[in-house]
């Protein structure tokens, strides 16, 4: 492996960071202290072709690839939480689409998603389920040509936006997880059977709870095949979890940059506060804890545009176990430095301590990671 972004990875990685900080840096305080999604955003990413990889060359995209995908997310989590996750979840949507929908499916939405015109995410969470995605009670009963949907699902980032949400349900529930199957449906606007309703968090994130009563889906928006729905869901998992870890390191980043920026001004004892020692340890443990975040980001990044293997899914729950935890401890650090400032609501530091805890929750608990690595490290060894 290289461990050099190839020119046109470095060319991304300028032009996002470019745009991120001329056009989302002056809205960004804005946009991220709201519950409710931002088309004003959708509007920029658009605008700015970051949409465009979200989908394959073929269907007017730029094509899907892990390292542009993290190379994105770290950029905008840097600037913007919501550029971040409303990138992120149309590519969770591009991609499912791009590697289980049928040729018809993929030319309806793929290009549309591409281009921004519609808005992509995933429903799959459940009151009752948590971490264990088989554990649903969302149904999709046939009944001549169109699926009745039946349940709720929880923290469905960007649900009320998005026109192309891949949800899960059973076909038959005594099918236990032979009858999970995936299905594309349009939540935005006001539809009969499905109702939108924020939920709010300790930092402000535009995700919602969706609740089906009687909704009718038309048959040909089945996913893939009746009972591919989870082994859809856990591929779209694996690949999404090295860009957590990627914007992850985008806000402990922001983080470390603020700080550094404090502590040359700062002055306590008659001296800058980067004069002291303390500060100028803390700092190098901080800056270290980044870099291995993003090489063990990268790494997985790179395994995974190569081969969607068991190593890959390990190497993906190693990223986001490390850069999640990693920058909870760099934003902690960069609160503990900024003192009485870093506490004071509206505060750079402060916004990063609230968001980043649910990282280490979503897409994956870390204690979901550290099994999932151990069993695959076991597997390995038994072979």
């Amino acid at each position: 492996m290289d461990f050099a972004y190839t020119q046109r990875e470095a060319e991304l990685k300028k032009r996002v960071r470019d745009f991120a900080r001329e056009r989302l840096s002056p809205i960004s305080e804005r946009v991220d202290s709201v519950d409710e999604y931002s088309p004003e955003v959708i509007k920029l990413l658009s605008d700015g072709g970051i949409f465009r990889y979200v989908a394959p060359e073929e269907y007017g995209g730029a094509g899907i690839s892990s390292v542009a995908a993290c190379i994105i997310r770290e950029e905008l989590a840097q600037v913007c939480t919501q550029a971040d996750v409303s990138f992120i979840m149309s590519l969770f949507a591009g991609h499912a689409l791009a590697e289980f929908g049928e040729e018809e499916q993929k030319r309806r939405y793929l290009p549309a998603l591409a281009t921004g015109e519609k808005v992509g995410t995933a429903a799959i969470t459940e009151p009752g389920g948590g971490s264990d995605v088989s554990a649903l009670e969302t149904t999709a009963t046939l009944k001549g040509d169109d699926y009745v949907l039946n349940g709720v699902k929880n923290f469905c980032t960007m649900g009320a936006a998005a026109e192309v949400c891949i949800v899960i349900g059973t076909v038959d529930p005594s099918l236990e997880t032979k009858g999970i199957s995936a299905f594309i449906v349009d939540c935005k606007g006001k539809q009969t059977g499905l109702e939108t309703h924020i939920m709010k968090l300790m930092s402000p994130h535009p995700v919602y709870q969706l609740d089906f009563d009687g909704y009718l889906l038309p048959k040909g928006n089945i996913l893939g095949s009746e009972g591919q729905g989870l082994a859809i869901v856990l591929s779209m998992l694996g690949r999404m979890r090295t860009t957590v870890a990627a914007a992850a390191i985008g806000m402990a980043m922001s983080a470390y940059d603020r700080t550094l920026e404090y502590v040359q001004k700062r002055v306590a004892f008659k001296r800058p506060l980067v004069k002291f020692q303390a500060t100028q340890l803390k700092l190098a443990d901080m800056l270290t804890e980044i870099e291995a975040a993003r090489l063990l980001a990268l790494r997985a990044a790179w395994t995974r545009d190569r081969e969607d293997s068991e190593e890959s899914m390990m190497q993906a729950s190693m990223a986001k176990l490390f850069a999640t935890e990693a920058a909870q401890r760099v934003i902690d650090e960069a609160v503990q430095i900024h003192g009485g400032y870093g506490v004071v609501r509206g505060s750079r530091v402060e916004y990063l301590y609230r968001t980043i805890r649910a990282l280490r929750i979503y897409e994956g608990t870390s204690e979901i990671q550290r099994l999932t690595i151990t069993r695959s490290a076991t597997r390995k060894v038994d072979k």
